[in-house]
């Protein structure tokens, strides 16, 4: 009796024909696409297995996805890559819809020789060829970023529309000071359109002005009225949570946010890599260098909101 591939006999003494789902198949293919999106088109550089890229394309949301279920259809395993940028993840999304393995990465530079030369299709193919090395096994070639679930996406935005609320508040009060300050007016204070100093900013303003600094009043107002709403919601997400030593109630939340979710960091090591907040290092031979700062300056990595 004779063992099959599989270490077992077949009655008879005869060895078993290897099952069909478990044969290689010669005509399977691995594709990597790499994706320079824009807002109204993706051009996009398509590498199948160990041959050369084809000349870059450039195609639309909805043809891009047309093109990913074919290759899928034909069975072809499809890898995608893409930098992360302000388009969000939806794209992301829709490519494992369809069953692509979709690769968001930190932006990176793709001209690494800086000959000056960057264009939407070298920067395509640069992605395309990072991916393929990075599926061979050379896993520094890109650095893949966590994808936030749609409910983590919306906590987030919280803390982040916030933040933009309080600079527009900041900005349009200090281009009410700069309009006084250019008629050779008095600076005003902060906080110059309170409901208490307003009365005292009236008596400053001639006629002319004075309808323009009301009006630039109420949205100020406004603003302030939308920042203390979201304060609120964002405190109450909290749900009685305890509060580390040295953070506030807004701090805590806003950084609970940005990271989504704590369980991500395998080490206590990850938490200082993923805000930076980690030393910096020069050194060659028996040289070595530290910045400005020592070793608390940190890296330039990292989450700035988180840091």
């Amino acid at each position: 009796m004779t063992p099959n591939s599989s270490g077992t006999v077949a009655d008879g003494g005869k060895p078993e024909a290897t099952p069909p789902a478990s044969r290689p198949n010669p005509s399977a293919r691995v594709c990597a696409l790499g994706l320079d999106v824009h807002i109204a088109s993706i051009v996009l550089v398509l590498q199948q297995d160990s041959q050369p890229p084809r000349p870059a394309r450039r195609l639309s949301h909805g043809e891009l996805l047309g093109l990913v279920r074919g290759l899928i259809a034909s069975g072809a395993t499809v890898h995608c890559v893409q930098e992360s940028c302000g388009f969000g993840f939806v794209l992301h999304r829709e490519l494992e819809a369809v069953g692509a393995h979709s690769h968001v990465i930190t932006p990176v530079r793709l001209d690494a020789e800086r000959r000056g030369r960057k264009t939407d299709r070298l920067d395509a193919r640069a992605l395309c060829l990072r991916l393929r090395r990075y599926l061979d096994g050379h896993r520094d070639e890109l650095r893949p970023i966590r994808i936030p679930a749609e409910a983590e996406q919306r906590r987030r935005e919280l803390s982040r529309r916030r933040e933009f609320l309080g600079n527009e508040l900041r900005r349009l009060e200090n281009h009410g000071r700069a309009v006084l300050l250019e008629h050779r007016y008095p600076t005003l204070p902060a906080g110059w359109w309170g409901p208490r100093k307003w009365k005292k900013t009236q008596a400053l303003l001639d006629p002319w002005l004075l309808p323009i600094l009301a009006n630039l009043r109420k949205l100020l107002v406004e603003l302030k009225s939308q920042l203390d709403t979201l304060s609120a919601q964002l405190v109450g997400s909290l749900h009685g949570q305890t509060i580390p030593k040295g953070l506030g109630s807004l701090t805590l939340a806003a950084l609970d946010g940005e990271v989504c979710d704590w369980h991500r960091f395998k080490n206590r090591k990850a938490p200082g890599s993923y805000t930076g907040c980690c030393p910096r290092e020069h050194s060659s031979g028996g040289s070595s260098s530290k910045p400005s700062g020592g070793c608390c300056a940190g890296t330039p990595a990292g989450t700035p909101r988180a840091k």
